[in-house]
């Protein structure tokens, strides 16, 4: 919402949507002036009744692309059938390391320093129908010192977090990343020249 308050990425906010009522960004999305919804296994009386209602705001809103931060239930497949290799996700840590069912959140740092790394990092990445394996678009590392609390990797991970996701939305704004209609996790997007402004790290 920042970034495109200030023009640097052209795009247009249709919705933020959660499934925890005391979401900050729900409050954020109504002041900037887009649709805030609730939805949630309670509020629409069952999982079932909510991934229908998630698919029915994906629909009517006709997006080119879902962006999740801090999503931590799979998205429902009728979603996916909807946007097909258009939903993007950060994962705040060096993916396949510390990925998947569990690893979400707090726990992620928790892991990283209780099995002493040296550094962890970000990743963005494309989501399918299994917790962070889709196609890697980005990463980037942070290192770890040496007796680092589980919060201050936190803070230094969220710093790339903020640096780099607002990227590769742009990306995609700009036809820089384009969708494939490939069915393999791998080859979700087309990543073209993008990684030319953004070498792998070491």
């Amino acid at each position: 919402m920042d970034r495109v308050r200030s023009g640097e990425l052209p795009a247009d906010l249709a919705f933020v949507l959660s499934n925890n009522s005391k979401s900050g960004a729900l409050a954020k999305a109504g002041a900037f002036g887009s649709q805030a919804f609730h939805v949630s296994g309670f509020t629409e009386g069952g999982e079932d009744k909510a991934a229908a209602r998630m698919a029915e705001i994906v629909k009517s809103s006709a997006i080119d692309l879902l962006v999740l931060a801090g999503y931590m239930k799979l998205v429902p497949v009728a979603v996916h059938a909807l946007l097909p290799n258009r939903i993007l996700n950060i994962h705040p840590a060096l993916l396949p390391a510390f990925g998947g069912a569990g690893f979400y959140g707090s726990k992620v740092h928790e892991a990283v320093v209780a099995r002493g790394c040296q550094f962890t990092g970000m990743t963005i990445h494309m989501v399918n129908q299994a917790y962070d394996e889709g196609q890697i678009i980005l990463q980037r590392i942070a290192p770890v010192a040496p007796g680092s609390l589980p919060e201050a990797v936190a803070a230094d991970v969220l710093k790339l977090e903020h640096a780099y996701y607002w990227q590769v939305v742009r990306a995609f704004a700009t036809g820089e990343i384009k969708p494939t209609s490939s069915d393999e996790p791998g080859h979700a997007v087309d990543l073209g020249r993008f990684l030319d402004r953004f070498p792998p790290v070491d």
